[in-house]
């Protein structure tokens, strides 16, 4: 008997909170035959294989069960060792490898934040339409001076670990993609700071020097994400199961399932569902985004920072 199935748990960045007694009472919870478990980084990321019979969407609640309420993802993912790592990455930018929501920076900008905001919000929980809801936003940004809202970028920050992220994945002879609801004006800005080889988003429209209140068509919205992924999997000649796609809000739902690895990464509750749910889902709600490899299986001293 092979192992097919990997127990992942990660722990919240500095908690130390995958602890040998977590370790002990995951091991000891399981009813399926499993192999020799591993630290992918003391204290912070532990893995056992094991061989599953049946469905495995309900043994991260099983684990939950077993250890507690300590700040770690448990997840189940496919295949096992380096057999995990894939060779794609697709992700989404605003509140996943940024940590602002950059539309609601213009809304600012616009002065018309608290309007915005809430569409932007609802739009994330999958309460509206996603392309409806940002043609209606962006016609609120009409006269707006462009090189004001490219300012923006000023006052991006990083979420943790997305460098490291895409350093070692590119390091290891993956191709990282930006994925993007939002717009080029900042996407592709953000892809050459954070090391992205390619960059997939909506584009506003400049005239003058100042944005016309239209996005050009067509709209990157959920199922555009998903065939954009597709796309560039056919590109490089990938398989589904070769990638991996990272997301928070509704409009990553179609691009989450498409892909053979698919993290709700801080999610709304919409897409933490979904990934819960699925054969090819994760959650990371305490990690940062150096999570993502150690859901592929790397090691903390194998990461390129």
């Amino acid at each position: 008997m092979r192992p097919t199935h990997t127990l992942v748990l990660t722990a919240a960045p500095g908690s130390g909170a995958v602890m040998e007694s977590v370790t002990r009472a995951a091991a000891g919870a399981f009813d399926a035959p499993a192999f020799d478990a591993a630290w992918l980084s003391p204290g912070a990321a532990w893995e056992l294989p094991f061989a599953a019979s049946s469905d495995v969407s309900a043994l991260p609640d099983a684990m939950a069960a077993a250890i507690g309420d300590p700040p770690i993802d448990i997840n189940v993912v496919a295949g096992t060792g380096p057999t995990r790592r894939k060779r794609l990455l697709c992700a989404d930018m605003e509140s996943t490898i940024i940590e602002q929501e950059l539309i609601d920076e213009i809304a600012k900008l616009a002065g018309r934040h608290e309007e915005i905001t809430a569409i932007t919000a609802a739009a994330m929980r999958g309460e509206l339409n996603f392309e409806a809801s940002l043609v209606r936003r962006v016609a609120l940004f009409e006269g707006l001076v462009a090189a004001e809202v490219q300012a923006l970028l000023s006052r991006v920050t990083l979420m943790p670990g997305a460098e490291t992220l895409a350093r070692t994945m590119r390091s290891n002879g993956s191709t990282c993609a930006l994925v993007s609801g939002g717009f080029t004006l900042f996407a592709e800005a953000i892809a050459e700071r954070v090391g992205f080889d390619a960059v997939v988003a909506n584009v506003l429209e400049i005239d003058g020097g100042r944005l016309t209140g239209k996005v050009r068509a067509p709209i990157l919205g959920p199922e555009g994400k998903a065939e954009a992924l597709r796309k560039l999997a056919g590109e490089f000649g990938l398989d589904a199961s070769d990638t991996l796609a990272v997301g928070d809000g509704a409009n990553d739902t179609r691009m989450l399932a498409a892909a053979g690895l698919g993290v709700a990464f801080r999610a709304k509750p919409i897409l933490a569902t979904q990934a819960r749910n699925s054969g090819n889902g994760a959650v990371i709600a305490h990690g940062d985004l150096t999570a993502l490899l150690y859901l592929q299986g790397y090691t903390r001293d194998e990461f390129v920072r």
